[in-house]
């Protein structure tokens, strides 16, 4: 007997629990319902060479420093953090905030006069931001990806948080930063537990930013990013425009489940209000030739 497809989670990167549920092996799927890097180098490899860390407590000094070089603010205006999960946490927390849906479930949903926080791109649409919106944070863990730059550095806003694991594409290592006024960083920092980010995390970061090329990611990705809408497309699946390495798209009944089936996982967009409809992140073009097999399945 099938075992059954389980339901969507409320946030993407779904591949692990998906695959116990189905008795696969995680690295047998292809889980577009995560938003990463697809050109990003590979990180076991890079890893590999820095596993000796994990013999020391973590010390972000040096990492700080580099992220906020490479980002162009000064160290006392950078935290790092536990993933972008920790960076909202310890930020809405300190300052709370509000939304305009659909928004990233993770944002604080309180009332005005609270700060308004905005994703640029927008998630789950994957449109950017124009020159004349404005928000209190930002919330930038897709922009680099989507322009080839690290920040939009508005200086009106109070602050930007921004997620590491996306722009390099190591979700099981946990690295994110928040970016604000020195007196706001101090105050997070305060709120932040001791060791926050590992000593892996820190060790490969200085070669992470060493190989970064944000524009030529981003170039590859709007080349990727269009492959996906044409192979769609021919597919009969209607997709919105993005800027994002993801595409919001109107989902035929039953689309989800039907690729689950083939080993492709996409996310579901209940959760942002959006029932009829997915979000598919952009893969490689071995991910689209295989997303193209999957639908001529469907077609057969």
């Amino acid at each position: 007997m099938t075992p059954t497809p389980p339901a969507p989670g409320p946030h993407g990167g779904d591949g692990e629990r998906i695959a116990r549920a189905l008795g696969l092996d995680p690295d047998s799927l292809l889980d577009l319902s995560a938003s990463l890097n697809p050109v990003a180098p590979d990180i076991v490899t890079l890893a590999a060479k820095h596993l000796g860390s994990l013999r020391r407590y973590p010390d972000a000094a040096v990492a700080r420093r580099l992220l906020a070089e490479a980002i162009g603010v000064g160290p006392e205006r950078l935290l790092l953090t536990n993933g972008g999960a920790e960076a909202i946490s310890l930020l809405g927390q300190q300052i709370g905030g509000r939304v305009e849906e659909p928004e990233f479930s993770l944002h604080p949903r309180g009332t005005a006069p609270a700060p308004l926080w905005r994703s640029n791109p927008h998630n789950p649409t994957g449109l950017l931001a124009g020159p004349g919106v404005r928000a209190d944070v930002w919330d930038e863990a897709f922009f680099p990806l989507a322009t080839g730059e690290w920040s939009r550095h508005d200086s009106a806003a109070v602050a930007v948080v921004g997620s590491l694991t996306k722009l390099f594409a190591c979700p099981g290592l946990r690295f994110g930063y928040v970016i604000g006024a020195p007196d706001l960083i101090a105050a997070l920092e305060a709120r932040q537990p001791q060791w926050a980010v590992g000593s892996l995390e820190l060790a490969l970061l200085p070669e992470l930013l060493a190989g970064a090329d944000l524009a030529g990611w981003s170039g590859k990705i709007g080349a990727l990013r269009a492959a996906l809408v044409s192979l769609l497309a021919r597919h009969g699946v209607p997709t919105h425009p993005s800027d994002a390495n993801f595409l919001l798209c109107d989902a035929p009944p039953g689309f989800r489940d039907q690729l689950l089936g083939q080993g492709i996982v996409v996310r579901d967009c209940t959760s942002f209000g959006l029932p009829d409809q997915v979000r598919i992140a952009v893969p490689d073009y071995e991910g689209i030739e295989r997303l193209s097999a999957a639908l001529d399945c469907f077609s057969e």
